[in-house]
């Protein structure tokens, strides 16, 4: 692809008009050839600085795979495979990650894709399986491939390499740096990019870190109090354990609060429409565990509250690196109960006093999720639900939000006031022909 194909396409699919100084400084470094290691925090833009390079280097589609992109985890595959899928109109994109149906997977390598992002141990077990072929690959990226690393997939990866026989060139992205690299990788002479210093003081430049005072050791109410006086918007409530990300959950739905849940133990569709409804704006708080402190990418989280304290720097960081992503500005808040000592890499700007007779609201949240049972497998696309609804139900096509199509379900945000009834409206009437169920989306904890 062309670049300003490529640049028209980021700009009319992913609404980014202008890359960042990071993204342009790889775009400008990619023609002098070789291998690239980029490392920069997290919230930068990454993806879309090794996307844009490989699209430009990709010959048309030609039947044949030509760029791996593998991630450490599935969050981490679907937010890297939708930017590639928006991006790279001329080409197939497959997407494989445990907690995916596999046969789905394999029905869809049937036709070869051009690009696949990929998950280790996924893609050794569908190239052991013959359903991939990754001989053929000439570019190969390894997203946040530190992280690959200590997750222990040194050996998958080592196995995958090895049987890309025609691979030409390589990028690397961190938001950590290491002191050496696998000799498996076979890196010749790379150009290192490195802009974690830069951009980490940027980052903390955005970032206003806030102490907030329990006088309980239960920090519940502290926590509710602090949410009164927060302006609205999108809020992440971090806690170490899924026990306790229950009992906050729980907690603040009997308060009223618009509140979702993100922890290990939810299957892949659970914790896929959990990170939707927030990004929707369908709630307003998700509370979770450190396992959305990691490739989860969703716009305009403007506070990240510490339930608990975090367990190392590196948690901390990951953790507010949901928020001030890119060039926002965003805000931290640590509960610090009566009986614990803040830990001295936490770096206070402010501490926040709230009233204790501070007046309780309700945390509405301004849209509603329609669930609907049938998606990309089912060749149904977002032009379709846009009609479908503007045709048939009293929400305006100006007043759907945003739409996430899946393989067999799709995610619909609508105005909170006009859902019930739209549902009724929808399911009278068939989509491209066919009844499709279409329900209120809604979670499990």
């Amino acid at each position: 692809m062309k670049e300003q194909q490529i640049l028209e396409a980021v700009k009319t699919h992913l609404g980014v008009s202008d890359l960042n100084s990071m993204q342009r400084a790889v775009l400008r470094a990619w023609p002098r050839g070789g291998d690239m290691v980029v490392y920069s925090p997290t919230g930068t833009g990454k993806t879309l600085a090794y996307a844009i390079p490989v699209l430009k280097s990709m010959m048309p589609a030609c039947g044949q795979l030509q760029a791996v992109v593998i991630v450490p985890s599935r969050e981490l595959a679907m937010q890297v495979g939708g930017v590639m899928r928006s991006i790279a109109t001329e080409y197939k994109v497959s997407l494989c990650y445990g907690g995916h149906d596999s046969r789905d997977e394999k029905a869809s390598l049937s036709v070869v894709p051009d690009i696949i992002v990929a998950t280790p141990g996924r893609l050794l077990d569908h190239i052991l399986r013959r359903s991939v072929d990754v001989g053929s690959t000439r570019l190969l990226v390894l997203d946040e491939f530190d992280k690959s690393l200590e997750l222990g997939f040194e050996e998958e990866m080592q196995s995958i390499i090895a049987k890309m026989k025609k691979l030409s060139r390589r990028i690397l992205t961190s938001a950590t740096e290491i002191a050496e690299m696998p000799s498996y990788l076979r890196l010749n002479n790379p150009n290192v990019l490195n802009f974690v210093e830069g951009a980490q003081q940027s980052q903390d430049r955005r970032l206003s870190t806030w102490l907030v005072r329990s006088h309980e050791p239960d920090k519940l109410l502290a926590l509710l109090r602090l949410l009164y006086v927060l302006p609205d918007g999108k809020t992440i409530v971090f806690v170490n354990y899924r026990d306790a990300a229950r009992r906050v959950y729980d907690f603040l739905r009997e308060k009223h609060i618009s509140a979702g849940i993100y922890h290990g133990e939810l299957d892949q569709v659970e914790r896929e429409k959990v990170v939707a409804l927030l990004a929707n704006g369908s709630f307003q708080v998700m509370v979770s565990t450190d396992l959305g402190a990691r490739g989860l990418d969703i716009e305009d989280v403007k506070h990240i509250i510490h339930y608990h304290l975090p367990t190392s720097p590196e948690a901390f960081t990951h953790r507010n690196g949901r928020t001030a992503r890119v060039e926002a500005m965003g805000d931290a808040y640590v509960i610090l109960g009566p009986n614990e000592t803040l830990p001295e890499w936490i770096v206070i700007d402010k501490e926040l006093g709230i009233p204790a007779d501070v007046k309780p609201r309700k945390i509405v949240a301004p849209m509603a999720t329609l669930h609907f049972s049938a998606g990309r497998k089912e060749k149904i696309s977002r032009g379709d639900i846009v009609g479908f609804i503007a045709n048939n139900s009293h929400v305006q096509a100006s007043e759907i939000g945003k739409i996430d199509v899946n393989d067999h379900y799709a995610l619909v945000a609508v105005p909170a006031r006009k859902s019930a009834e739209a549902i009724v409206d929808l399911n009278r009437a068939k989509i491209k022909s066919r009844k499709v169920r279409i329900s209120l989306a809604r979670i499990k904890s």
